[in-house]
């Protein structure tokens, strides 16, 4: 079997050697002076080294990662285009592009860097070994781990933050405020849901005439793994967005990429709106090292595009301009070549990641300093509320706190930006952003599409441009049309960057169940498993109002402080809740605790009502509520001693200070709101179950698996407050028997 990489490495210098090369245009000097010219050849020569070492590195065992970015060379072209201070999100091709701009500042090293990461080295500079992907914190080139363009809309949500920074100045400034955000990808990509999604939202947010100054590439190699993309299908999708101006080069031409990057640059940092570049270029070798092209493509369409080679395409143009020879371009391939080998000989050599605390290292994000606030400014907060002043006096429900405790915040952090589908005018569906929009306007509440994965995406993107967003879904159901900007995009960012980029966030998601004016699992959901198995991700989740101030402060003190990405997990059923046992009693209400005043809720923080030792009740949000009723009528009618824990934050979980409080009890019962299958439950059974002397007396109580239906049934399937007691009894009986 013919190796292709191989054929094509001979061909370039069969060709080189004989002259047998595509023609030349004729190019002006103000285009690309030959010095420049040589300069981007060059870094295509190193990429196509590096993808032959790659290769060369695995068949020995040494190495990891063969998806190389030969054919794609003409993104060198694009990065000399491009400031460096221009924050890039690439494609996992690039590799030509990161090491063009890396000429552009001084002190950098890529050969050494990129093939640390072949090697899975813990000296990597960008991921310590934890992946192979292109990023650097010097080069403004955030590390991406995806395939599938999930990383567009961040890049959608860093470009509107680029564009809001001279409306809106960020805490944590990134980048200057003339620069634009460049996003690339390829043209099988561009068909998935959340590249169709962020591209959609470039387009819907530029046609309202909002600044985002955003480069889109698309690399249009004509092929996915082994899918054709038919052809035209790019120019006729793209050509015609509205909002998003159009723009195409062949990327095998040097200069033609140059130019119109070039133009396309001038025309984003002019008008402050985005393009769309659709560049055209190659995929030689196949998909990666393990991919045999043979299978799926006939013999001359892969001799065809190895003809099309960028590399001869670039030497050409190197020849035509003078600024070297035909032995001279060989001669440093081959100097590329024999450097390439000796660094990856002392690459393999270097420390690898062996130990989980090793790996983990960069799993939750370093500490940053902040400035310390000492509050919000008094007149404007008297201004602010001065319509509310009398309802501050008198106890209320969650919705409402919360919207006060938000005010407070956006009050005192200016770089707080809020987004979401009908957060703005509105209010939010439950009122908790109410009257938001009007105290801070519309660079600080942002009124979204109705698309989730953009939602997320904008937030992330903010993020990494100082701000810090509090975006909001609607209904945890919503959540799972974007889960993977969580799990795959804001979640990962520190692991794979050792800290290096962070986008600190907090997610405020409504949910849960036990709803009455809606119905079907759309709205009512009770299941938190897709957030539970993030590593790293914060889980908040107030039982009533009053937390819920308390834990929302410190949710924005662990996004601004310590970088972390959290998830805030507001009860539906518990927004308006006033009354606890009966009917008027408001023991669910609470007055609001201006900032500094009332007991902080740190992560970790449990609440236990009551010091009963009889039996320990286990609970969290509507859980808790539901406990606190049973627990007075198994004291009343039972003579039952109980206490209530409630868990407040569900990750990371505080088992030491959880079974501490258990511990004294005979007795324990885990409510459980959630599906019995993935519910928190199931870990806590387990940390008891390993912690607690043998014979401990453990029971839980969890909601059917089942979705929700509308109606009378829909508490049907979940726990209740005489479940509970009848549960309580159970266990009880078990220890007395």
């Amino acid at each position: 079997m013919v190796d292709r990489a191989e054929h094509v490495h001979e061909q370039f210098i069969e060709r080189v050697t004989s002259g047998d090369l595509p023609p030349a245009k004729r190019t002006s000097e103000s285009v690309l002076s030959p010095s420049e010219l040589v300069e981007v050849f060059e870094a295509q020569l190193m990429s196509r080294q590096l993808d032959r070492a790659g290769r060369s590195l695995q068949a020995r065992g040494e190495g990891f990662y063969t998806i190389g970015s030969s054919g794609h060379e003409g993104m060198s072209a694009v990065a000399a285009a491009l400031r460096p201070t221009d924050m890039a999100f690439l494609h996992y091709r690039d590799a030509a592009f990161q090491i063009m701009r890396s000429k552009q500042v001084p002190g950098q090293t890529p050969l050494w860097d990129i093939l640390l990461s072949f090697a899975a080295s813990a000296d990597d500079p960008i991921s310590g070994g934890r992946h192979k992907v292109l990023g650097s914190k010097p080069l403004n080139i955030p590390p991406q781990t995806s395939t599938i363009a999930s990383h567009l809309p961040k890049a959608v949500g860093a470009a509107y933050g680029v564009g809001l920074s001279r409306r809106l100045e960020p805490e944590f400034p990134q980048v200057p405020k003339d620069s634009l955000v460049v996003c690339s990808f390829g043209d099988a990509s561009a068909n998935h849901s959340t590249a169709q999604g962020a591209i959609n939202t470039a387009g819907w947010t530029a046609y309202q005439g909002v600044p985002l100054p955003l480069l889109f590439v698309c690399e249009d190699n004509g092929i996915g793994i082994s899918t054709l993309t038919p052809d035209g299908w790019i120019a006729e999708r793209f050509k015609a967005q509205p909002g998003l101006k159009y723009m195409s080069c062949n990327g095998l031409d040097i200069v033609e990429t140059f130019e119109a990057v070039c133009n396309a640059a001038d025309y984003i940092r002019r008008y402050r709106k985005p393009v769309f570049l659709h560049m055209t270029c190659v995929r030689l070798y196949g998909h990666a090292g393990s991919d045999v092209q043979t299978a799926y493509l006939n013999k001359a369409s892969i001799e065809r595009d190895e003809s099309n080679d960028p590399l001869l395409h670039g030497a050409s143009q190197v020849l035509a301009s003078g600024a070297m020879s035909a032995d001279g371009i060989l001669d440093v391939y081959n100097l590329i070549g024999e450097r390439i080998e000796r660094i990856s000989g002392e690459v393999v050599t270097r420390p690898k990641l062996t130990d989980p605390g090793a790996v983990m290292e960069s799993l939750i994000p370093p500490a940053r300093h902040t400035p310390q606030s000492n509050g919000p400014d008094a007149d404007q907060r008297g201004a602010i509320f001065a319509d509310e002043a009398r309802a501050m006096e008198q106890p209320q429900h969650m919705a409402k706190l919360l919207n006060w405790a938000l005010t407070d915040l956006m009050l005192d952090v200016p770089s707080i930006v809020m987004a979401g589908e009908d957060i703005g005018p509105k209010g939010g569906v439950y009122n908790v952003t109410s009257k938001l929009h009007k105290r801070f306007g519309p660079n600080r509440v942002i009124n979204t599409l109705l698309d989730e994965q953009s939602i997320l995406g904008l937030s992330i993107g903010l993020s990494q441009t100082g701000y810090l967003p509090i975006p909001e879904i609607q209904f945890l159901a919503y959540l799972h049309n974007a889960e993977d900007q969580v799990r795959g995009e804001a979640a990962t960012l520190s692991f794979f960057s050792k800290g290096q980029y962070t986008n600190p966030m907090i997610i405020r998601i409504a949910g849960l169940a036990y709803q009455k004016g809606f119905g079907g699992h759309f709205h009512n959901d009770n299941s938190l498993a897709v957030l539970r198995d993030i590593p790293g991700l914060v889980i908040a989740c107030p039982s009533n109002g009053s937390d819920a101030v308390q834990m929302m402060r410190e949710c924005v003190r662990l996004a601004r402080e310590e970088q972390r990405v959290v998830a805030f997990v507001e009860p539906i059923a518990l927004y308006m809740m006033r009354d606890l046992h009966q009917d008027g009693d408001k023991a669910w209400t609470s007055t609001y605790s201006p900032p500094g005043d009332g007991d902080p809720i740190r992560l970790g923080d449990i609440s236990q009502h009551g010091s009963g030792t009889d039996l320990a009740i286990v609970s969290y949000g509507n859980g808790y509520y539901l406990s606190r009723q049973a627990e007075r009528i198994l004291s009343k009618s039972h003579g039952v001693e109980c206490r209530v824990i409630d868990l407040r934050w569900l990750a990371p979980l505080n088992e030491q200070a959880l079974l501490k409080a258990v511990a004294p009890c005979g007795s324990i019962l885990v409510v459980d709101e959630c599906r019995k299958t993935g519910s928190q439950s199931e870990s806590l059974m387990a940390l008891m179950t390993e912690s607690l002397p043998t014979g401990a007396r453990l029971a839980r109580l969890t909601a059917d698996d089942s979705f929700i239906p509308l109606g009378r049934g829909a508490t049907s399937t979940l726990p209740s407050r005489d479940s509970i007691v009848d549960a309580a009894l159970r266990v009880l009986e078990r220890a007395s028997a």
